[in-house]
């Protein structure tokens, strides 16, 4: 069982940065580094679905929203996967979700296609 805890939210002016984490924990005896995984973040607002951020896939290749592109950036050092959000708008404010599924394939922005979920952290950002 993958346990992830996500941390870094806040409130930030618009214009602002964040950064945010996500720390993986595996039990010793599973065969899959986190290496082994496709990560991802959702996000979601108040009344509305849980929404694709960005994701990276087991082969470090990262997708991204068309709403965050050349703003935000995914990345992964071993266990901690991170979202750095510059550039912040009032419309990125929710609830920030990393998600990690083994092995992914080519469904990295389903939030269907992921099992492993943190409990989220809020992003607010003031106009």
């Amino acid at each position: 069982q993958v346990q992830l805890v996500e941390s870094g939210g806040g409130l930030v002016q618009t214009g602002g940065s964040l950064r945010l984490s996500c720390a993986a924990s595996r039990p010793i005896s599973s065969y899959a580094p986190m290496s082994s995984y496709a990560m991802a973040w959702f996000r979601q607002a108040p009344g509305k679905e849980r929404e694709f951020v960005a994701a990276i896939s087991r082969y470090d290749t990262a997708e991204y929203a068309d709403s965050v592109k050349d703003r935000f950036t995914i990345s992964r050092d071993k266990d901690t996967l991170s979202l750095q959000m510059n550039s912040l708008k009032p419309e990125d404010t929710a609830a920030y979700y990393c998600a990690a599924e083994l092995f992914g394939g080519n469904r990295l922005m389903d939030r269907l296609h992921y099992t492993y979920w943190g409990q989220g952290t809020q992003v607010t950002v003031s106009s």
